[in-house]
């Protein structure tokens, strides 16, 4: 169950994810719908593509951002698309470490996971408490877990599930390599899972498929397993030079689902600079749970001392 401190309330901004051409414009010319490319040199000289270096200056220091991702279609929404129906709940968790020279780390929280807030006298699970005490009580919760500093997160990011689909549509697809073939349906939520095992491009609706299956026999580690396949496709697609140029309109779509941050447009481009460029040595991490007795896991007494590994240094790449 959690540890508990004093509640730190983060700070609110708003949804500051418009991101002007200009904020780029180190490399290219900008304009207010996307970028363009450089032309080609009718020599043989090679073309000019752009890095991730090229989005903005890396931040001086690690930064810890929390990732709600809402079981509503939007933020704001009065009713999940769950059920029961009701207010909604977050239904993936995810800290992300954004390091200026090592690589990303990403801790993914189990939404069932136990706690126990004062006063009451069962736990409830994690993800529950978005519904109760917003993004302060959720980190709250996170920064007592996995034992984080004073004022950590210091950045969140909060969606809906048609954020993740508008992102994988606007990209077109992304390559994904799920173990096995993968079916469900569930005719209370009019939702259901058909997809092939191997090396395939998904589309937006495919994907929110794959992050929301679980495996009858280990539901929230197959979960915690496909939410990771799916960042790291993510930001390996985000990565190549052709969709670098893409951001700023991918970006602008995003903020049109109504995407609840405190991130200004310096620190989100900052942020994708160092992580993007990191893309293909992500460090994953999954918290060890208990044996499921309940609908509610306990982290497992085997767990690992932290549970999450401190901020990581340079590989050297």
């Amino acid at each position: 169950m959690a540890r508990r401190s004093d509640p730190t309330q983060l700070r609110r901004g708003p949804a500051l994810l418009r991101l002007s051409a200009a904020a780029v414009g180190m490399v290219m010319g900008a304009i207010s719908i996307g970028f363009f490319w450089p032309s080609r040199d009718q020599g043989n000289q090679p073309l000019q593509q752009l890095t991730p270096a090229d989005l903005a200056k890396r931040p001086s220091r690690s930064i810890t951002l929390l990732v709600i991702g809402l079981d509503s279609e939007r933020p704001g929404d009065p009713l999940n698309k769950a059920a029961p129906p009701g207010a909604a709940n977050a239904d993936a968790l995810l800290l992300v470490r954004v390091n200026p020279q090592g690589p990303l780390q990403v801790l993914s929280l189990p939404p069932n996971l136990a706690v126990q807030l004062p006063g009451q006298k069962r736990p409830q699970g994690l993800g529950s408490l978005y519904r109760v005490g917003g993004v302060a009580l959720t980190a709250d919760a996170a920064r007592n877990l996995v034992r984080l500093e004073s004022g950590q997160p210091e950045r969140f990011l909060v969606l809906g599930r048609s954020s993740l689909r508008n992102l994988v549509d606007g990209l077109g697809s992304i390559a994904v390599n799920p173990t096995q073939a993968l079916r469900y349906e569930d005719k209370s939520q009019r939702f259901s899972i058909n997809l092939q095992g191997g090396l395939q491009r998904l589309k937006g609706n495919q994907i929110e498929q794959l992050v929301r299956y679980r495996d009858p026999n280990r539901p929230e580690e197959s979960r915690q397993d496909h939410q990771q396949l799916v960042v790291g496709s993510l930001l390996r697609e985000l990565a190549l030079p052709e969709r670098l140029g893409e951001l700023a309109k991918l970006l602008q779509s995003l903020n049109n689902e109504g995407v609840v941050t405190n991130l200004s447009q310096p620190e989100t481009l900052s942020l994708l600079a160092a992580g993007l460029d990191q893309a293909e040595s992500v460090q994953f991490t999954s918290m060890p749970l208990k044996p499921a007795t309940s609908g509610l896991r306990e982290i497992s007494n085997s767990a690992p001392e932290p549970l999450w590994p401190a901020p990581a240094t340079s590989t050297g790449q």
